[in-house]
């Protein structure tokens, strides 16, 4: 069924609602890195160096057990943490928007009056977006360019399967394992394990490698979904003060930490 719109985390789950999982990873000893495996990094490293921003419609339908929610929205990010999101009415009026942007989230529901404001870690995203994500990673995630993980211990290209070849990178805290073209270094799909959570995106490209949108999948959560862009503007500019917000005085706030 599709469900309503009237609470504020059941909302801002939409973002993207890659779901808390189970997955625990243990920091591995470092290890010598071949060739290969540094020339991939260096290309993963220059896709995200490139990368400036993006502003797109999106449609969203995301289902976790038999509940399924869709929605309109509006989605900015730019690098390297700032994302805003912007749920549409069916008239194409913002009614709830989230934003993360030096170092802060904050949530407002024009419905309901109220906001959630804290940190924007992987710990508060998680709770309030069901996003255990820190902010640039889920930059990467939104524009199909992975940001680097620092500290790596290791990082290896894995024979093609199904799927095509792959590069794993592991640090202290996740592992990546990323699908991608070694020649252009674009990306057609990622798996992420580690700390709160484990999920594939798998990416919707043009005939040019363009991006079109995403689908994910989080099987321990139980959920997946759907995120298809409409009309893309990447590296067009979007100025940081769209990423600051201020609730109104007289709304509810909920402090999170």
């Amino acid at each position: 069924m599709i469900r309503k719109r009237s609470r504020l985390a059941s909302l801002l789950v939409l973002v993207l609602t890659l779901a808390p999982g189970c997955a625990r990873l243990l920091a591995p000893p470092r290890q010598p890195i071949a060739e290969d495996a540094r020339q991939a990094l260096a290309l993963v490293a220059q896709r995200w160096s490139e990368f400036s921003d993006i502003r797109t419609l999106a449609d969203l339908d995301v289902e976790r057990d038999r509940d399924r929610q869709r929605l309109r929205s509006v989605l900015l990010a730019k690098a390297p943490d700032s994302v805003r999101f912007e749920a549409l009415s069916p008239m194409g009026q913002p009614f709830l928007i989230a934003t993360m942007h030096d170092g802060t989230l904050v949530a407002y529901n024009a419905a309901t009056n109220e906001a959630m404001v804290g940190p924007a870690t992987a710990d508060t995203t998680a709770k309030l977006l069901s996003l255990p994500f820190e902010p640039h990673d889920l930059v990467g995630v939104l524009a199909g360019r992975p940001a680097p993980l620092p500290d790596v211990r290791v990082a290896e290209v894995m024979p093609a399967d199904a799927d095509g070849p792959s590069l794993v990178v592991v640090n202290n805290v996740h592992q990546q394992r990323i699908w991608m073209d070694f020649v252009t270094g674009i990306v057609r799909q990622i798996e992420i394990t580690g700390g709160l959570y484990e999920v594939r995106v798998t990416y919707d490209r043009g005939p040019q490698g363009d991006l079109q949108g995403f689908r994910f999948s989080a099987p321990r959560a139980r959920i997946g979904g759907h995120v298809a862009y409409r009309d893309p503007i990447v590296d067009g500019g979007v100025d940081s003060d769209r990423f600051q917000m201020t609730p109104p005085e007289t709304a509810k706030i909920q402090r999170l930490r």
